[in-house]
């Protein structure tokens, strides 16, 4: 079997997990019949696991002292998330909490959040895989799992940028079509429609250019299976929380 038909059955496997990240309660928190409380719970948890603290996580991992293009890429990764320097001039921290000002949330219900039992156990992966895992097995979890969503097979191909203007976009987003959140306060969503794309491909080729056995495969497999595993627990809490049923 050559190297390449490896790696590129590697990344198929990691894709099928991809395919997977697609809880069932998002058609809830995304429709029309969500209440506000519902909500803000689905997005302080949210915010209190990984949005804060994103660029602490690609920090810990630049820490690592993984190979030059590694550390590159997890630079610009940490750049864009901290300051918006390759965007809109604000951290996505920031324009997310801009975001939660749009659906009239007020910035101090984000800074005391009490994490849920599988919003802990989730975080706790987060940080263990980003302090004690191997950089790759890190990379691959924060990279692809975290910031990837169930699109990722589409939008790694030819499918990004999305062909509507980002104006259009914002118009059709479902926090303004059902929530009546004010368009300006969705910066968030234009600093991810301007970056995202390099994200995705920088994070694939950071893994994929770094699987050199069959051994770390299994390894970044089993990091990334596990995620998932905690990650639609996780999901499932936060929507059993909100009082959302299958």
């Amino acid at each position: 079997m050559s190297e390449t038909f490896q790696l590129e059955n590697f990344q198929e496997q990691l894709l099928s997990l991809m395919d997977q990240k697609n809880h069932w309660a998002w058609k809830h928190f995304s429709g029309p019949n969500v209440t506000s409380a519902q909500l803000k719970l689905h997005y302080q948890q949210e915010y209190a696991v990984y949005v804060r603290d994103f660029p602490l996580f690609l920090g810990r991992l630049y820490a690592q002292n993984p190979p030059l293009s590694i550390r590159q890429g997890l630079a610009i990764n940490l750049y864009e998330e901290e300051t918006g320097g390759l965007s809109l001039g604000q951290s996505h921290r920031e324009l997310f909490l801009k975001m939660m000002q749009g659906l009239n949330f007020r910035e101090v219900e984000f800074r005391r959040i009490t994490l849920l039992p599988k919003s802990k156990q989730w975080r706790q992966w987060l940080d263990n895989v980003t302090q004690s895992s191997h950089w790759l097995e890190g990379i691959a979890v924060i990279t692809i799992f975290v910031e990837g969503s169930v699109r990722e097979r589409h939008e790694i191909g030819n499918g990004w940028p999305d062909p509507s203007p980002i104006e259009e976009v914002i118009q059709n987003h479902f926090l303004v079509r059902h929530h009546h959140a004010d368009p300006s306060c969705l910066d968030l969503i234009r600093a991810h429609y301007q970056v995202e794309h390099g994200h995705r491909l920088s994070a694939w080729r950071m893994v994929l250019q770094h699987v050199q056995s069959r051994a770390t495969q299994q390894s970044v497999y089993d990091a990334m299976k596990r995620s998932l595993e905690l990650w639609l627990e996780y999901r499932d809490a936060v929507a059993d929380a909100a009082g959302i049923k299958p």
